[in-house]
């Protein structure tokens, strides 16, 4: 949204989506989507409170173990290549800022 920080955007998103509480530990991965004009970005972070629920913008929020995430029931590809990415870190100990491009040839997607 407008006169927001990345991170204020990240809370706002965070809490219209899954009516969750976090404290955040810092950008984890960035990926560019020229043919739409726009950048996603994830931060890492922590419940406040272990709560959720869905909000004005979710069908389904639920809190699950890495092994039980629903791979084939995720809306979004970027947020199935975060998670992946972060479930591989999660067992490596270490989760640097990672990036990603999707890309599409000209004439699909505008």
């Amino acid at each position: 949204e407008n006169g927001e920080t990345a991170p204020e955007g990240a809370l706002r998103e965070t809490w219209e989506e899954a009516r969750a509480s976090v404290e955040l530990d810092g950008l984890y991965a960035l990926f560019n989507l020229p043919h739409i004009d726009q950048l996603y970005l994830f931060f890492r972070g922590r419940l406040v409170e272990p709560a959720c629920a869905p909000g004005p913008e979710s069908l389904e929020v639920a809190l699950v173990e890495p092994g039980a995430i629903p791979w084939d029931e995720l809306a979004f590809p970027v947020v199935r290549d975060a998670l992946r990415w972060w479930c591989t870190d999660r067992e490596a100990g270490t989760f640097p800022v990672r990036t990603g491009d999707v890309l599409f040839s000209r004439g699909l997607g505008r």
